[in-house]
């Protein structure tokens, strides 16, 4: 059994990154192994949880991955781990669209976990007992194990909030005092990564330790996680899910249903394939549970960091770039010609996210970048964000025609031209430039809910030699190889 709780708020802002991270450290500080998770696609916290714990942060989002997995993957996350903790994400009842699918209180159901709701208090005092109600009373099939109040003005503020709550029968267990010593900064896509800022984010872990330590019953939450039951599930291992795949079932809210070996997924025979995956500041999105479905499937994972090395790893067979923000970080990126250089030769296949789009463009706001892709990024003023229910409309390096993929957009750029035969198409929208060995798109994947993709990319890794180009030079704008 694994001890488990989730912690959510009633909306964004109310501070339960700074509880949850604080927990976390303050746990692992007193020698806990602590595990921890985040609900939904972000990719911006778990660095945090990371940092606090010392163990790779992961998601739990049914919508990108299924409800099935849901459980496996925590279990797998959470082996050897004294306790669980999960972060929430908006209010504990928002998921997505009109529906609580993919909410807070929905993976705290599937995971049968206390919730202790963090609740601003910066603004009320006695009100906070009536809105907590409303909470606890909503949904009773929730474990709601107590509350965590934030942002408290005095000692005063404090006895006022605790006599309210004490009238409602809902356990206090903790009041947190208003501290800028915890402040992370945001832009336009939310928190500043801890990668970019690792000295001041460990300054603010500290302190973020120290206040839930001084202002949080520690030993009550321990216990309140441990009364948690065991789970009906067993824990996801990467190795036999590369090799099962199919069409999704209608309504399912999986990727793909894991229901039958598909023949593409068989992991080849011979030495394993040095694969590329950025990493550095530059590109700080990704799931872990990716590099851990490409080893399963026979390869080497190898990071690179596209901002600072000046060649890709000796022997690379693939390269995969994921998410995170090329735009803060384009004068470095088109610095670095070496490397554009060799990215710009390469052979091999490579899978490219949102950033790593970016990245294999032509150009990003007129500074030059790899030109795998004849486009030209730039930032917009406005944000596209969602989760998107994609189907493959063409076959590419990874995907098949009529595959049905859940994934989620977020990003304030746009690529120009637009692809002019897509790769997905989804109510309302499409995107994605693919051929036999590029895919790029700006929808985020969570490859454990469509294992196939890492079998498939492998298996194509195997099909070309380890001959990186060293020393070639960028295409010039407007010869870039056209994949459309």
């Amino acid at each position: 059994m694994v001890a488990r709780l989730v912690v959510a708020a009633p909306a964004s802002g109310a501070g339960k990154t700074t509880v949850a991270t604080g927990l976390m450290a303050a746990l692992t500080r007193r020698g806990m192994a602590v595990s921890p998770h985040k609900v939904g696609p972000d990719y911006i916290d778990p660095g945090y949880h990371a940092m606090a714990t010392g163990r790779p942060g992961r998601n739990l989002d049914p919508w990108l991955v299924g409800e099935e997995l849901l459980a496996p993957l925590f279990l797998h996350g959470a082996a050897g781990a004294d306790l669980a903790v999960v972060e929430g994400v908006m209010g504990l009842y928002d998921g997505a669209g009109a529906s609580e699918f993919a909410s807070t209180a929905h993976v705290a159901r599937l995971l049968d976990a206390p919730v202790v709701l963090v609740v601003d208090a910066a603004k009320q005092s006695r009100s906070v007992a009536a809105l907590v109600h409303g909470f606890a009373s909503y949904d009773t099939r929730l474990r709601f194990g107590g509350v965590i109040l934030n942002r408290i003005g005095s000692a005063r503020h404090e006895d006022i909030c605790r006599e309210a709550l004490a009238e409602s029968g809902v356990p206090v267990l903790g009041a947190i005092r208003r501290s800028d010593a915890v402040a992370t900064p945001s832009r336009h896509l939310g928190l500043v990564p801890a990668a970019e800022r690792r000295t001041r984010a460990t300054r603010a872990m500290d302190a973020a330790a120290a206040l839930v330590e001084d202002s949080c019953d520690l030993e009550e939450l321990v216990r309140l996680a441990r009364t948690a039951p065991p789970l009906r599930a067993r824990p996801w291992t990467p190795g036999p899910a590369t090799a099962l795949t199919g069409p999704a079932a209608a309504g399912s809210g999986a990727a793909v249903t894991r229901t039958a070996p598909d023949p593409e997924s068989a992991r080849p025979p011979g030495a394993p394939v040095r694969i590329a995956v950025a990493g550095g500041q530059a590109f700080t999105f990704g799931y872990a549970e990716q590099a851990e479905l490409l080893t399963a499937a026979g390869a080497e994972v190898v990071a690179f960091d596209p901002l600072t090395d000046e060649a890709l790893p000796e022997g690379t067979r693939g390269i995969v770039v994921g998410g995170g923000f090329p735009e803060v970080h384009a004068a470095e990126l088109s610095a670095n010609e070496p490397l554009r250089g060799e990215v710009a030769a390469f052979g091999g296949p490579i899978s490219a996210e949102c950033a790593g789009l970016l990245y294999l463009a032509r150009e990003l706001d007129g500074r030059p970048m790899c030109g795998v892709l004849d486009v030209e990024a730039g930032m917009t003023g406005s944000l596209t964000l969602g989760y998107r229910d994609a189907v493959a409309v063409r076959d590419s390096a990874l995907t098949r025609d009529g595959e049905r993929y859940r994934g989620h957009e977020f990003h304030r750029t746009a690529v120009r031209p637009a692809p002019e035969r897509p790769l997905f198409r989804w109510r309302g929208g499409a995107d994605g430039f693919a051929d036999d060995r590029v895919v790029a798109s700006y929808l985020h994947l969570h490859w454990a809910g469509s294992p196939q993709l890492a079998a498939r990319f492998v298996r194509a890794c195997h099909r070309v030699p380890a001959t990186p180009v060293r020393g070639s030079a960028p295409p010039a704008p407007g010869t870039s190889r056209p994949t459309r």
